[in-house]
């Protein structure tokens, strides 16, 4: 062995810690490599703490049960009975009245059923012997057709002798049993011992009572205590709970009101649905002949407030009680079949109708929930299961902390169908992405849909909505965290997919180039695959339209390759597709080789993910393109107008619907343009423009051929509301009332449907979203409608609040209309009353 020193930068290389190779690469010092481990074990950190805190609050409410249990149910019943205190205190009666009036009502009937109860039971376990003769008959009956003979009494017979001859030789070979006692056993009766215990006293009695009812009255006083007292400081309770939620005063508001409605609506529902439940089964079992039909309507009503398990419990009695009181088995029948029928009605007809949207709970966290809080807090958490998670809901809707809540227990879905389609494909499941696309396309379709003419604008809508942002989605990821493997596959199941699409959808068979040659409109991606992909689907569009257009299967790529383009000699537009970030050098360096070569071509250059691109005419000509567009409907309707004829190239106006004779008279029959409901009008239109912060707000009833405003900020109605308005033809309300939809117009002179619209540009309008307003029986009439004088998102427009105020105005105008002395006429006969006459539906005749 060699005693040749080791040179220190090799001896010993195990003694020397360890430290990462970054850290010797970049030259950190020991303190950042230290805080770089501890920055990575934040995250382990921070679920530890999470789940060390969920555990903490578990415990905290098993533990505290006793206290919490009585709590939430007097939050319950307050739930229940404030609007009764509300509507009391608005007749005058005091607020402390009110509730000791409430109380004690409730109380009282709650007593008087339960005393009513008890002696309806009493008086049928009386009457239960009677029954026990034709029960014993039934079970005889029902013994000897199971025990009947059947292929398999041979084998019964050896099992049951096998089973004794092994009980025999047991009894024989038992060991520490006398031989005298094992021999005498057969011949002698065997003495039963048997410990009485002596009777029980009068206070041992009572004190067995009271134990037993001490602990249910305990809790009932509590309750009763708690439900008093948030009666009484519910305006406290409601504000101290807002102090509590933190500094942002419109959340916490929000947060609590949501909870509120959807927990007394959800109880309120419950009631409803038990007692349409609980009143058909009492009667039904009464006709039948089951004896107390009534008491079992009750508890079945009763029941039904514990989810799953109560309805099935609540069946047991009246099945057995058919069964037990008729000798034959027509009244089981009959009651099974009531039971059946009233739970198909009430599960599949009367709750969802009731119910519908009132918790925001998905099924599986209804399950999940309800087995949770009953093993907290045993029978009593199942009946609270539904009202608490819903509060976890909301909490999860309004903290950010929390939204996690709102992702396991909401029903909404958690994913944009943008990105359901972009995960489908990513594994190259083309079925289910289809189904997706053609559920986006159904939902974009008119009211009154019309193929030829609304199935190119739904697919186009469902490119711009659905398509488009899963390629920004795939665009995106494309480096950052997808793998090559998820990238092909991404890829194969895009093609897969607008393949797919076009067999669905199919184009006219003129709008087919022939393989190779150039049409009139040529759709090309200019650099990356996915501009090849956004350029097929545009194409498609484009040949649902009318067009004849063609598209490269391949972009061009980064080094402008011109040689592997036809010629563009025929093609009169050309559609450059670009899904860069940043594409303003690749369009200008494209755009300028094209122009230089095919000087005829119109170029409309689509920045699909470009959002702070501007799309200015400025920067248009910066780019050396005729147009700059980021949509994909912008895109169709600019080459519907290039090839149109010259009397199109005006505002086009909306269509007539196919009801236009139903929903002018049932304008006429509303009596929307009497002069008493102007003011209703006004008050609207600026509520609308306060809440959601727009210049104008206009109500437009949309008549044969004159568009009346008796509501608008932008011209105010004389006293003859009939008077104001503009022409049909070029109002915008005309389309909602066609399509029976909303419409959002982000940007009017970036919309080729409305960029000539005359009233709009007088006004200069740039921004509108209107909603439909509908009759009694659901006639599109007119519009509620939003405009500004500045473009807007449609992110940014609460749709569903629009409509919420369109439907609160038509529930109004309905309680102001006036009374008609006669019955209403029949719908085809001549309107006879005060409202104005059909020549007001019209433009007004100029003087």
């Amino acid at each position: 062995m060699s005693d040749k020193p080791v040179p220190p930068s090799t001896a010993a290389p195990s003694a020397q810690p360890h430290r990462p190779a970054e850290v010797f690469r970049h030259g950190d010092v020991p303190e950042q490599a230290a805080l770089a481990q501890l920055a990575a074990l934040v995250p382990g950190l921070r679920a530890a703490t999470v789940l060390v805190i969920g555990a903490a609050v578990i415990c905290a409410l098993y533990f505290g049960r006793e206290l919490l249990i009585p709590l939430a149910l007097a939050i319950l019943l307050g739930f229940l009975l404030d609007p009764l205190v509300r509507r009391l205190k608005r007749w005058g009666l005091p607020r402390m009245a009110a509730i000791v009036l409430v109380v004690a009502v409730v109380l009282g009937g709650l007593g008087g059923l339960g005393a009513y109860l008890g002696q309806q039971l009493a008086a049928l376990g009386e009457s239960l012997p009677r029954y026990q003769a034709t029960m014993s008959e039934k079970l005889r009956g029902l013994s000897a057709s199971v025990e009947g003979a059947g292929m398999f009494d041979g084998l019964t017979r050896a099992l049951q002798d096998l089973q004794r001859d092994i009980a025999g030789q047991s009894a024989e070979s038992a060991p520490g049993q006398p031989q005298g006692a094992a021999q005498a056993a057969p011949g002698q009766p065997v003495q039963q011992v048997q410990v009485v215990p002596a009777p029980p006293t009068n206070v041992q009695l009572a004190q067995t009572w009271l134990l037993r009812i001490s602990e249910p009255l305990l809790m009932a006083g509590i309750v009763i205590l708690f439900v008093v007292l948030i009666l009484l400081d519910r305006d406290a309770l409601r504000d101290r709970l807002l102090r509590l939620m933190g500094g942002n005063l419109n959340m916490a508001t929000e947060a609590l009101d949501d909870a509120s409605q959807r927990i007394g609506k959800y109880l309120r529902m419950q009631l409803i649905v038990n007692i349409t439940y609980g009143v058909p089964l009492a009667a039904g079992l009464w006709l039948i002949g089951v004896p107390g039909a009534l008491l079992w309507g009750v508890v079945a009503a009763l029941m039904r407030y514990v989810p799953y398990a109560g309805p099935a419990l609540a069946a047991i009695f009246p099945v057995a009680l058919a069964f037990a009181v008729e000798p034959g088995w027509s009244m089981l029948i009959w009651t099974v079949a009531l039971i059946l029928a009233l739970e198909l009605i009430s599960n599949n007809i009367v709750e969802p109708w009731l119910y519908g949207e009132s918790t925001g709970l998905s099924t599986l966290a209804i399950i999940v929930s309800a087995t949770f809080w009953t093993a907290l807090w045993g029978p009593i958490g199942l009946i609270l299961a539904t009202p608490l998670s819903v509060c976890l809901l909301v909490l999860g809707r309004t903290i950010p902390a929390l939204h996690f809540l709102e992702v396991l227990l909401g029903s909404e879905p958690v994913l944009t169908p943008a990105q359901r389609l972009y995960q489908r494909l990513l594994v190259e499941d083309v079925e289910t992405a289809l189904e997706i696309s053609q559920q986006a396309i159904e939902e974009g379709m008119p009211r009154s849909a019309d193929d030829e003419q609304d199935l190119p604008l739904a697919l186009v809508q469902y490119y711009d909505g659905v398509l488009l942002p899963s390629l920004r989605l795939s665009s995106h990821l494309h480096s950052s965290m997808a793998t090559a493997e998820q990238r092909f596959r991404f890829d194969n199941g895009m093609d897969g997919l607008l393949d797919e699409l076009a067999d669905e959808y199919p184009p006219p068979a003129h709008t087919l180039a022939p393989e190779g040659d150039v049409a009139a409109v040529h759709c090309l991606g200019s650099r990356w695959e996915v501009d090849a992909m956004a350029a097929a689907a545009l194409a498609h569009a484009l040949r649902l339209y009318g067009h004849t257009a063609s598209v490269s299967t391949h972009a061009l790529g980064a080094r402008v390759d011109l040689a592997s383009l036809p010629p563009l000699d025929a093609c009169q537009v050309l559609c450059l597709a670009a899904f860069s970030p940043q594409p303003q050098a690749q369009i200008r360096h494209v755009s300028r080789r094209i122009r230089r070569r095919w000087p005829h071509v119109r170029i409309i250059a689509c920045a699909f993910n470009a959002p702070g691109l501007e799309l200015t005419p400025q920067m248009a000509q910066r780019l050396s393109v005729d147009e700059l567009v980021n949509r994909m409907h912008e895109v169709a309707l600019s080459v519907n107008r290039q090839f149109a004829d010259g009397a199109a190239l005006e505002y086009i106006p909306a269509a007539i619907p196919e009801d236009e004779a139903r929903r002018l008279r049932a304008l006429q029959q509303s009596d929307m343009l009497a002069e008493d409901k102007l003011a209703l009008y006004r008050d609207t239109v600026r509520r609308a423009t306060n809440a959601f912060a727009v210049k104008h707000a206009q109500i437009s009833l949309v008549g044969e051929d004159w568009v009346h405003t008796p509501g608008s900020t932008l011209a105010e109605a004389d006293a003859d509301p009939a008077s104001t308005g503009l022409p049909r033809a070029q109002s915008v309300c005309a389309y909602v009332t066609r399509n029976g939809q909303p419409l959002v117009v982000e940007d009017v002179l970036h919309d080729p449907r409305f960029a000539r619209n005359p009233a709009l540009n007088e006004q200069g309008i740039r921004f509108y979203a209107g909603v439909p307003l509908r009759a009694r029986r659901g006639e599109v009439i007119g519009t509620l409608c939003l405009m500004d004088d500045e473009p807007h998102d449609e992110e940014d427009v609460d749709l569903q609040l629009l409509e919420l105020m369109a439907g609160e105005l038509m529930g109004q105008v309905r309680k102001l209309a006036r009374r008609k002395p006669d019955e209403p006429p029949e719908p085809d006969a001549p309107l006879e009353s005060d409202a104005p006459p059909p020549a007001t539906l019209r433009q007004p005749q100029q003087s």
